[in-house]
């Protein structure tokens, strides 16, 4: 059993996962750490190709969401149709309310357009916070994260030790076009988010979710009134700055 964070132990695991493919490459993680494997559903067009790829092969991955309680509609109606069609329930981890109830109170709705800082503070609450508890005593984090996706992911590799979490993370899709990940959802006729067809590329909260216009950048629709360089809610880049 892996247990270490050490480069050794990174490099035999990528040794491990050399070559296969992406279902031999979930199994694989699945055995090697029963039960400590989960993946985070935001039920978007990349995670939902996972989540077929893990029920559709029966791999014992445990697969769970986090509900921000400020979802679109449709992501809900989603959500329904992928329990119906795959027969399970998706896990659901929602923030603190006090911690909701405190932000709302003092700061109001919409915090989130006055300052970045206010933004990442609803981030911390409404997502970080529980996906802590989510990834808390597990050795392997599925994400659907792809390179293209933004500039700053452009350096990923396909595994990696998340320091903050403590754990590896595993990006089956980080080589994979958009293209690649619609043409997925259409063979296989895969439940997907019907936004996607309006122009939502990146659906997240619907206050900081919009359509993106012909040639914008993938991530332009989330938080847009913010600089380019500040676009990550802080799931994948370890910010802690609220945790206090």
């Amino acid at each position: 059993m892996i247990a270490e964070p050490t480069t050794n132990t990174l490099e035999s695991l990528s040794e491990q996962l050399q070559g296969l493919s992406n279902v031999e490459a979930l199994r694989k993680l699945a055995e090697l750490f029963p039960g400590e494997v989960v993946f985070s559903t935001s039920l978007g067009y990349e995670d939902q190709v996972i989540t077929d790829l893990i029920l559709a092969n029966d791999i014992p991955i445990r697969i769970f969401t986090l509900d921000t309680g400020r979802m679109f509609s449709e992501t809900y109606s989603v959500w329904k149709k992928t329990n119906d069609r795959y027969g399970i329930t998706i896990e659901t981890y929602f923030p603190k309310a006090d911690a909701v109830e405190k932000l709302l109170t003092t700061k109001g709705p919409y915090s989130m357009y006055d300052s970045v800082e206010n933004r990442k503070e609803c981030c911390f609450i409404r997502k970080v916070e529980p996906l802590n508890r989510a990834l808390s005593g597990n050795k392997i984090w599925i994400t659907g994260i792809r390179a293209e996706q933004s500039a700053n992911r452009q350096d990923m590799t396909r595994l990696e030790w998340d320091e903050s979490h403590k754990l590896f993370k595993f990006h089956p899709l980080l080589d994979w076009t958009f293209d690649e990940v619609k043409q997925y959802v259409k063979d296989n006729h895969v439940p997907y988010n019907p936004l996607h067809d309006r122009g939502f590329v990146s659906i997240g909260c619907q206050p900081c979710t919009r359509a993106i216009q012909e040639g914008e950048d993938f991530r332009a629709g989330r938080w847009w009134w913010e600089d380019n360089s500040k676009k990550e809610c802080g799931l994948h880049t370890h910010e802690e700055a609220f945790k206090a």
